[in-house]
């Protein structure tokens, strides 16, 4: 395995679809914004030309620039990010000076981001011209399809990805955190985009609110844990559960973390903020929350219970098997069952979001349970790679059935449509 300090050599080529998406917000904070403005020179008369603000020109006001640069940005790089499954993979760790690992580009790694870049390209191209969420009247949205106003809106979704590309790579729970919170923050700004509305103000308020608590609860399991082994990074903490057992200090941490995920995979009884939030904002932001976002949610846990706690159990297997598995059962029973009494599309998806969520629990909970031997988990054994393999198809299969479903409603949308379950019938006879 190849290891890089940062910005020697190697370190852009390692990172490319990271420094992608770094260009691309550049891009947007910059070539929306280009006009005719001059500056004068202090003590003179002489004016030069700026080219930042002032009068715009056709091409840089249009309202459909800004999502089409982000579209690009995300395809190149999704190319990117497949090209290194092409070329084969090079195995590469981001260290510090002092060689702790920060960051690490295998397999594994780069499978999740070409969930994240590829449902994120397909919500960017999905929003252009479309961000209302409701059928109101276009002088209330006119804000909407103001040019910078969805330069705000792109430059979200980017730093959702980078936030996102982050937990793929991260190799210690403060990388792992600082991702998570950057793609967090980011959602919740998407959600409430929407501010014209009653729905989009109040869905995102729930979601702050909800997410930032949960986060909070994630944070001190966090530095529960870095008080009792001294360390973040993954290998250090794997090696503290394996000799200490399953302490009362770290299990309460590990049970605080589990929180903090829940919500991001929209886990019973963590998801009661995910139908509004789903309900008020956009169809493509809804479809990215049902993503990218639970992939997101499913790979920290992965790091999390699979990495870290895998310690000796006196039952021959993990203690947090029990309980994950009880939650995967109610989290897949409820979200179904409350589908089933909705009336809103979107509402209705995000049960089905939250049933979707128990799926990759209980995925979870087999790998924990049919990989255990000689008190540890056997990530390398054939059962295991099954399982993973088979979680990560169901979330590349998620991001085409549960994305593509929110897209069509974005175009039902645009047509003031798609708000009731009554209103999508009859839809393959329309024009």
């Amino acid at each position: 395995m190849e290891q890089v300090e940062p910005f020697a050599e190697g370190f852009v080529l390692a990172l490319a679809p990271e420094f992608v998406l770094v260009i691309g917000l550049f891009t947007l904070m910059i070539v929306p914004n280009m006009g005719n403005a001059k500056f004068r020179i202090p003590l003179t008369q002489i004016r030069l030309p700026w080219f930042f603000g002032g009068k715009r020109g056709k091409l840089d006001s249009d309202p459909r620039l800004p999502g089409l640069f982000a579209t690009v940005f995300f395809t190149i790089a999704f190319g990117l990010t497949a090209t290194s499954f092409v070329n084969g993979m090079v195995k590469t760790q981001i260290v510090t000076p002092s060689g702790t690992p920060m960051l690490q580009i295998d397999e594994f790694s780069r499978m999740f981001e070409l969930i994240f870049f590829g449902a994120l390209a397909l919500a960017s191209a999905a929003s252009v011209n479309r961000l209302p969420a409701t059928g109101r009247s276009d002088r209330s949205l006119n804000g909407l399809y103001n040019n910078r106003r969805q330069v705000d809106f792109y430059i979200l979704l980017m730093t959702t990805g980078l936030g996102m590309a982050f937990v793929a790579l991260a190799q210690d729970l403060f990388m792992l955190f600082i991702g998570l919170e950057l793609a967090s923050f980011s959602t919740y700004v998407l959600v409430s985009f929407m501010k014209e509305s009653k729905e989009g103000t109040e869905a995102g308020m729930k979601y702050f609110i909800v997410g930032s608590v949960a986060s909070g609860v994630g944070l001190y399991g966090l530095s529960l844990l870095y008080l009792w082994s001294g360390s973040l990074q993954f290998a250090d903490l794997s090696v503290a559960f394996a000799a200490n057992g399953m302490e009362p200090l770290p299990l309460i941490a590990l049970g605080m973390l589990l929180v903090g995920f829940g919500f991001k995979v929209s886990a019973a009884p963590f998801h009661f903020a995910a139908p509004d939030a789903y309900a008020g904002a956009t169809a493509p932001v809804a479809g990215v929350l049902a993503t990218a976002s639970k992939a997101m949610g499913v790979l920290g846990l992965l790091r999390i219970l699979l990495v870290i706690a895998s310690p000796e159990a006196t039952d021959g297997s993990a203690v947090w098997l029990v309980a994950l598995g009880v939650l995967s059962v109610i989290t897949m029973t409820w979200g179904n069952l409350a589908a089933l009494g909705s009336t809103n599309p979107k509402r209705m998806l995000a049960y089905s979001s939250v049933a979707h969520a128990g799926y990759m629990l209980a995925a979870i909970t087999a790998i924990g349970a049919l990989n255990w031997e000689d008190g540890h988990i056997d990530m390398s054994n054939d059962a295991a790679l099954v399982v993973v393999t088979a979680l990560i198809f169901h979330l590349t299969v998620l991001v085409c059935f549960k994305l593509g479903a929110f897209l069509v409603l974005s175009l039902l949308e645009s047509e003031k449509g798609g708000h009731t379950l009554e209103s999508l019938g009859g839809l393959a006879k329309r024009d």
